[in-house]
């Protein structure tokens, strides 16, 4: 039977800055994704770009329009409900392997860009780390293994229609992974050996880090030091100028998107000119 203070979890937790690195008792890590060791908190940037890749533009202009309705319901309704309903636009009908072709050659690069420093540097000192997280396993599990280091991504799992090999839109048991869900599947993968440190971004990471020995908060911050994507543990070069990160922090909140959707479009319009001279060289050739 957990003591009170570790089954209702407490209220404050210090930031990660007073994590003291040189101790030897920490092992093991329990750590937030989004916010924590992302520099981002929101994950709608993400997702739009996978609905693009593994759907089509088209899916990702509709995701860009259900933007304002899924954040009325995140703040006023349900973290949970929010969570499904950007999963069920983003996932639903898509098939199976352009989810995992989408998850292992695109999303990571854009993810391993965004991997704050601070965090990052606690995370890796750790021997055992595991990361919790609300979003579906197959969209982070590449990162999480070869980018970050860790053994297990404990995220929501998307069900799968095993008759067409594609995604229902719907999410298994028990939903998306957020709030006590986090606690009891941490507690579930550590045993009576929980993890020595726990980081999260917001309260509703603290029903987890409350069950682990030490909790830090990581706390926003638009001028946090990112980890250079060379010093992760598989190196992703990132040259293509029209994705790079703007330095305002509200900016790249409003922009990203947009850039996601625009993309795309450059990619076309390229192709069908590059198309359109070949064409024209091959008629002057005849």
């Amino acid at each position: 039977m957990l003591p009170p203070e570790l089954k209702y979890g407490r209220k404050t937790f210090p930031p990660i800055s007073e994590c003291d690195l040189s101790s030897v008792s920490h092992r093991s890590i329990a750590a937030d994704l989004d916010g924590t060791l992302l520099k981002s908190s929101l994950s709608f940037p993400y997702y739009i770009l996978f609905a693009i890749e593994a759907g089509s533009l088209l899916r990702g202009l509709i995701l860009l329009l259900f933007l304002p309705i899924i954040s009325v319901v995140y703040v006023f309704v349900s973290e949970n409900l929010a969570g499904k309903m950007l999963i069920f636009v983003s996932f639903s009908g898509i098939k199976i392997g352009d989810i995992e072709v989408a998850s292992r050659s695109v999303l990571p690069r854009f993810y391993a860009a965004d991997v704050r420093r601070d965090s990052f540097e606690v995370f890796d000192s750790c021997e055992r780390k595991v990361i919790v997280t609300a979003n579906p396993i197959v969209m982070v599990e590449t990162l999480v293994k070869e980018f970050l280091g860790a053994e297990k991504v404990l995220g929501t799992e998307i069900e799968v229609d095993p008759r067409t090999k594609r995604a229902t839109g719907f999410v298994t048991e028990p939903g998306v992974l957020v709030g006590k869900w986090k606690r009891l599947a941490v507690m579930k993968e550590f045993g009576d050996d929980l993890p020595d440190i726990g980081i999260g971004d917001r309260k509703s990471d603290h029903d987890f880090m409350s069950v682990c020995k030490e909790g830090y908060i990581v706390p926003k911050d638009q001028f946090a030091s990112l980890v250079s994507p060379q010093c992760l543990k598989t190196q992703s070069l990132f040259q293509d100028g029209y994705l790079e990160r703007p330095s305002s922090y509200v900016v790249d909140y409003i922009w990203l998107p947009l850039r996601f959707v625009l993309y795309p479009l450059r990619a076309y319009f390229n192709l069908s000119l590059f198309e359109g001279i070949l064409k024209c060289a091959y008629r002057r050739m005849c």
